[in-house]
């Protein structure tokens, strides 16, 4: 009776011992692949000592701005206006 119930004790105990190391484990391999690429969930965690964070260049909004090239596109017929002599 007793060796039934420890038995028992000890598969149900085994089997959530493996299920918890078998999500651990997904975790670490999700956090390493995918989810570590986010500030947002590093912040969250509390690691923002990662490598990645401190490899990325940090650019001012001026910087960027400055550093874009204007496009000149063409005006559609809705944009353009009529000059007093015609041409447009």
């Amino acid at each position: 009776m007793w060796q039934s119930v420890g038995l028992t004790l000890l598969v149900i105990v085994a089997t959530l011992v493996c299920a918890l190391l078998f999500m651990l484990f997904g975790w670490y391999v999700v956090w390493q692949l995918f989810l570590s690429k986010f500030k947002f969930l590093r912040e969250l965690v509390g690691d923002a000592g990662t490598p990645q964070a401190e490899a990325q260049p940090s650019d001012t909004k001026s910087e960027r701005t400055a550093n874009v090239p204007t496009r000149n596109r063409p005006k559609t017929a809705r944009q353009r206006f009529a000059t007093p002599d015609g041409t447009l």
